[in-house]
């Protein structure tokens, strides 16, 4: 594959169907250990959706009575749609809402599941392999814990939007390996960890509190190897291939902007209530403009605010296309701000919790 942009064999691939290449004997010794440190520490959060140790499904919620977020996260309830629903309507679009959310998160979880799995096939250095199967593993485990959790509350998650089932899926077919890396593994799972922070910060629901926080333990491991690939790659790129790259990263950030939340996507919601998407589209617009966008963006678990600063640190954003991402934040004042993602903090105090959960508990295959 000649056009996935690396400068470091540790990337390097071999075409998906070429498995005798993944036989050469040369090739099982050139193994990086620029993956060892993120390898080895599977072990730190480890953790099973399918044990009560770790999370108990059975926690009850009134979703009729209780908000799963706050109520002045909804821009909808903000709006004349409220005018229109009574109490127990508000609390039950609300909850939707958080049920498409998670949804979109489910799918996208099956698209890094998916994508995982596709370089275990055509990544050719050992450790590279091996992490990536690593990663395999722990997204499979997203799928089952979110599909668990949607199931409990809802009993079924709602289908993929359009903008959302697009993106993934050039993402997992992709030929280009640099777009998987900047696509999914710094954009899709920075988006994961701002989404996941904002659950944890802001839910009623102690299950949903525990399952993101789990989730952030694998998912900042997930996120530093598409950082590992921007270190080891984006000071070596060549103007040309700088911009490809600067260019693919600024479509899939406006892709999510604009249409990830929009209420176009989300109309399949608002037919329960009997209301138009487009008279509820106009009704947010009336309060919720362009600066209200911004002020959200200031917020450290805001999803958005969390794939830019994620572009920065990986030194993709230059003059070229600033201007797109500092019409939504202050570029100078990120920009100064500590390289910490959202999200580590809590990924860090959550691998200690599953420290005390399995230490001494059996390992498989220990006697």
């Amino acid at each position: 594959m000649t056009d996935h942009i690396t400068h470091d064999p540790i990337y390097n691939t071999a075409h998906r169907d070429d498995f005798p290449g993944m036989m050469n004997v040369d090739r099982y010794s050139a193994r990086t250990d620029a993956f060892d440190a993120i390898i080895s520490a599977t072990h730190d959060h480890f953790w099973d959706p399918m044990d009560t140790a770790y999370l108990d499904f059975s926690s009850p919620f009134d979703l009729k009575n209780e908000y799963l977020m706050p109520r002045e996260t909804f821009p909808e309830l903000q709006s004349a749609v409220a005018d229109k629903l009574n109490e127990g309507q508000q609390i039950h679009l609300a909850n939707e809402s958080t049920r498409w959310s998670l949804s979109g998160i489910l799918h996208g979880e099956q698209g890094a599941l998916s994508l995982s799995a596709g370089l275990c096939h055509i990544l050719v250095d050992p450790g590279a392999q091996e992490y990536a199967s690593n990663q395999t593993r722990e997204e499979a485990r997203h799928v089952t814990a979110f599909s668990r959790y949607i199931h409990t509350r809802w009993g079924k998650p709602y289908p993929v939007g359009e903008a959302l089932g697009g993106l993934l899926t050039e993402l997992v077919g992709a030929e280009e390996v640099y777009k998987k890396l900047v696509g999914m593994q710094m954009l899709v799972e920075g988006l994961a960890m701002g989404a996941f922070a904002n659950f944890h910060a802001k839910t009623s629901d102690p299950l949903l509190k525990r399952l993101t926080q789990l989730v952030m333990t694998d998912e900042a491991f997930h996120h530093k190897f598409g950082k590992i690939w921007a270190d080891k790659t984006i000071p070596k790129l060549g103007t040309e291939e700088h911009n490809r790259v600067e260019d693919w990263a600024a479509q899939c950030f406006e892709t999510v902007l604009f249409n990830l939340i929009n209420i176009r996507q989300k109309q399949v919601i608002y037919e329960q209530f009997g209301l138009e998407w487009e008279w509820v589209r106009d009704a947010c617009r009336e309060v919720f403009t362009d600066k209200d966008r911004r002020d959200t963006l200031k917020e450290s678990t805001n999803i958005f605010r969390v794939l830019i600063k994620t572009l920065v640190n990986s030194g993709i954003i230059t003059e070229r296309t600033r201007p797109i991402y500092s019409h939504w934040v202050d570029m100078d004042q990120m920009e100064g701000e500590n390289e910490d993602m959202i999200g580590y903090a809590i990924a860090d105090e959550g691998i200690e919790y599953l420290k005390t959960i399995n230490r001494g508990r059996k390992v498989i295959g220990q006697k």
